[in-house]
């Protein structure tokens, strides 16, 4: 999978893992550019790049992913983790594995917000 993982997001315990297992990720907290970005910003480019957004914040990702939809823009999909802690690290990458091998096309993801948490997909 094409993915953007949001600041919030461990390059150690997450990205590096989620690239072993053959995922494009690209990671805000690794490019200065996209550290601190504007949530809008973050999800403009995974869409330009047609990527699936990653990310702890929930409650801002689903209000623009339904913005965006009612506005007829379109996104590349979006994985929202729903009360994981940051350093759970093995859970957080097993439900990952777990959404991404429900969903394996890519295309299938265009506008799609997944709710992902303990006991998987909402």
């Amino acid at each position: 999978m094409r993915l953007l993982v949001d600041a919030h997001i461990s390059v150690r315990g997450i990205v590096v893992p989620l690239r072993a297992q053959g995922h494009d990720v690209r990671a805000a907290a690794e490019d200065r550019t996209l550290d601190a970005s504007p949530d809008e910003k973050l999800l403009s480019l995974a869409s330009a790049e047609h990527r699936i957004l990653v990310t702890f914040n929930v409650r801002d990702f689903a209000r623009l992913g339904v913005a965006w939809t009612a506005a007829g823009r379109s996104h590349g999909g979006c994985v929202l983790l729903v009360g994981l802690q940051h350093h759970e690290f093995g859970l957080v990458l097993r439900q990952l594995e777990a959404v991404f091998r429900a969903r394996p096309d890519q295309q299938d993801w265009r506008d799609y917000l997944a709710f992902v948490g303990r006991s998987g997909r909402y």
